[in-house]
């Protein structure tokens, strides 16, 4: 297939830029890229100029010189860095899904860090090996469960959205899918902005993300506080039903 216009990918670069940290050797960025357009096939990413060069490196070049010169990234041979422009429209361009989810109080229903403790405990129950902040390469997913602590797989994946931009959550899901084939789970603070997320996500999961859309699950802060609650009601019983 054609390569996307250099244009297509220079929101995608800023996503991943933000994703790990605000810098990326380029190298990385070649492959990274290549999960937000699945339809470039093995002979597309192999294909040469006649001087031997990437026609898949050229074109992600391409877009990082339009960001460059637009002051949202500074680069050089070794390494790429998102400037505050380009932070700002990692945040909102093509990603206008801005999620302030608050209850009437104005304060969250539960905090992010409340949250990702229940999803670790409720993994633990479950009988998985769970972790919060797991690191894995350049990226850092909020929750993850395994099958066992050697288990290479991440089995689930959770990215939990208190207020802000949903690039990094859906760039970590994807990631996380991609590569892995992980359960991706979006956890949001009350009922009634589950369901605009999942309103104001369609569009966003049938362009960038659309390998996910079908499989992402969106919970509330809600959904994650009664499961927890249920499961540790009977939590002894559960012991018993999962000793091996």
């Amino acid at each position: 297939m054609p390569f996307p216009e250099a244009a297509r990918l220079e929101v995608p670069i800023l996503l991943e830029l933000k994703a790990v940290g605000g810098e990326c050797r380029p190298k990385s960025l070649y492959s990274t890229l290549v999960s937000y357009f699945p339809s470039l096939t093995p002979e597309d990413l192999n294909s040469r100029t006649g001087t031997n060069r990437s026609r898949w490196s050229i074109r992600v070049q391409e877009a990082a010189s339009r960001l460059a010169h637009r002051g949202e990234i500074r680069r050089d041979a070794r390494i790429w860095k998102l400037t505050d422009a380009g932070k700002e429209r990692a945040q909102t361009e093509d990603m206008p899904v801005q999620l302030f989810l608050f209850a009437n109080n104005g304060k969250p229903n539960f905090s992010h860090n409340e949250i990702r403790h229940r999803l670790m405990k409720i993994g633990e129950m479950l009988g998985k090996y769970s972790r919060e902040e797991f690191r894995e390469g350049p990226r850092r997913y909020d929750v993850v469960w395994k099958d066992r602590p050697l288990s290479p797989r991440i089995s689930h994946v959770f990215e939990v959205q208190n207020k802000g931009s949903l690039g990094n959550g859906l760039a970590n899901l994807k990631h996380a899918y991609d590569t892995q084939r992980s359960k991706p789970f979006l956890v949001i603070a009350n009922e009634q902005d589950t369901r605009k997320a999942e309103d104001s996500l369609r569009p966003h999961l049938t362009g960038s993300f659309h390998e996910i859309g079908d499989s992402t699950t969106i919970l509330s802060g809600h959904d994650v506080q009664r499961i927890y609650q249920s499961l540790t009601s009977v939590s002894n019983l559960l012991d018993r039903l999962l000793e091996e």
